[in-house]
């Protein structure tokens, strides 16, 4: 502890990977940033949250931190990638970014957010069931090369924000003006970019130019083992995935996986043949769940996990990420982690813009009053998206909620999200601000009553399931548990 007293975050960020082939050395290093996570977040508990709000950020910190390291002790990362997991990831991310964000919190009142997600084309090789982005029969939507680029230019700028969660379509399948994703990351190498992509197309010089930039993470579409996968994705993908996670082995990239969690394949994902086989064999380092919303193609209530499952997966994620240390997220069950909802560009959160360039607050909210490309032809820029009063009604809600509120004030975060937890409130704001639908499917969604009601109904069922271990574990304990 005093050894990163005495040089700091960014100096430890900085020696650790100058020692980081020594694993003595890297795990007495590794420690120590524990534990300054530990008295930063759970002793010193800044914000003034509930204390087992505290610790499950503690445990999902030490998780990623124990991700990484694994990733390392096994050999699966280059060299470059090493430097950027530790240098760009944990190093610009987390740490550097701070005085803009200080400039920008004295200009506007609060923080900006820590990330966006950007969708840059609409293409991709696959037609899966249910996906959010497949809405429609043309797929040749994409942002411009020179806004795609403007856009992560001024997040940096303005923000310094350092994160971004690039998706699809398919990712690899984007081009304008000659250029590629990957021309992209290589521009911006002090940045460090999560793709969402289905796989199929990291051959080995993928691959290779990946691990040689340093600064992407691949998250490969899985639905669980080869049975779920080809029955969403089609056939064939699953044993394409396994040959793009061994193209990324033999790189040194490190890769996680994402799974779309639905009725049907709920307890696949929660086995232990699943957790063997993507992650200790596999080397996946972390993994994102998605539960299924009932939007984009063929949208239904049906594949959504009833609030029981969501429960049952509730309690297996934290298990893994507390008693395995493999970084699991979810934007639902993870909540605890996050200070609730995170869209809206809430301070610390995030919000999306897709290859049409509609700005939206989150992923699975297909509604949108801005589009970034007409706020730049007015010359405008990104604050002007941030802060329309769509935008600053969603933060209304999440301080209102709880983000800006005592601890015994708090609402329920293990039912946080805005759309689908609270979705008479969505829609009354959607309705408010006159939101506009960005596809068919949304709306069709917009006037479709039984799926409203359902919603409605879903809420009311996850509040009962959930409200005891709200209030009886998150609110009413206060005796610290983690060891460290």
């Amino acid at each position: 502890m005093k050894l990163v007293q005495k040089i700091g975050a960014k100096g430890l960020i900085k020696l650790t990977n100058a020692a980081v082939r020594n694993q003595s050395v890297r795990k007495y290093l590794l420690k120590q940033m524990e534990n300054k996570m530990f008295a930063d977040l759970v002793r010193g508990n800044p914000d003034n949250r509930p204390v087992k709000v505290q610790e499950d950020k503690y445990y999902m910190g030490r998780a990623l931190i124990r991700s990484i390291d694994r990733g390392i002790k096994y050999e699966h990362l280059s060299k470059e990638a090493t430097r950027g997991l530790l240098e760009v990831f944990l190093g610009n991310v987390f740490f550097g970014g701070f005085y803009k964000r200080r400039d920008f919190l004295e200009k506007y009142g609060y923080r900006p957010p820590l990330f966006m997600t950007i969708s840059p084309g609409k293409l991709c090789n696959l037609r899966c069931i249910g996906c959010y982005a497949a809405s429609g029969a043309d797929m040749s939507n994409k942002l411009p090369y020179n806004v795609l680029d403007r856009i992560i230019r001024e997040a940096s700028e303005l923000w310094g924000m350092n994160f971004f969660v690039i998706s699809g379509g398919e990712p690899l399948m984007y081009k304008d003006e000659g250029k590629t994703i990957l021309d992209i990351f290589e521009k911006y190498n002090k940045s460090f970019f999560l793709m969402y992509t289905n796989g199929t197309l990291i051959k080995e010089d993928v691959a290779k130019r990946m691990a040689e930039l340093g600064n992407v993470t691949p998250s490969i579409s899985v639905e669980g083992l080869e049975k779920e996968t080809d029955e969403r994705r089609g056939k064939g993908v699953f044993k394409a995935i396994l040959r793009a996670m061994a193209n990324l082995r033999k790189s040194g990239v490190p890769f996680g996986i994402s799974v779309t969690a639905t009725t049907k394949n709920i307890d696949a994902i929660m086995s232990d043949e699943f957790v063997k086989t993507l992650f200790d064999e596999q080397g996946a380092l972390y993994g994102w769940i998605f539960q299924y919303m009932p939007i984009g193609r063929e949208y239904t209530l049906n594949l959504m996990p009833t609030p029981e499952q969501r429960m049952r997966l509730f309690n297996w994620e934290w298990h893994m990420v507390r008693n395995r240390d493999i970084f699991l997220a979810d934007f639902w069950n993870s909540a605890t982690s996050s200070d609730g909802c995170i869209a809206g560009a809430r301070s610390g959160g995030y919000f999306y813009i897709d290859w049409d360039g509609d700005v939206m607050p989150c992923v699975f909210v297909p509604y949108s009053t801005d589009n970034i490309i007409k706020i730049y032809e007015a010359g405008g820029t990104l604050n002007d998206a941030l802060n329309s009063p769509f935008f600053k009604a969603i933060r209304a809600w999440q301080d209102d909620y709880g983000y800006n509120k005592p601890p015994e004030e708090h609402g329920n975060w293990i039912k946080p999200c805005f759309i689908r937890d609270h979705h008479d409130i969505f829609l009354e704001t959607v309705k408010k601000y006159n939101a506009r639908p960005i596809d068919e499917d949304s709306t069709n969604a917009l006037h479709d009553r039984k799926y409203h009601q359902g919603l409605i109904k879903y809420d009311e069922e996850m509040e009962k399931l959930s409200k005891d271990l709200w209030e009886k574990h998150y609110l009413k304990k206060k005796k610290l548990e983690v060891k460290v």
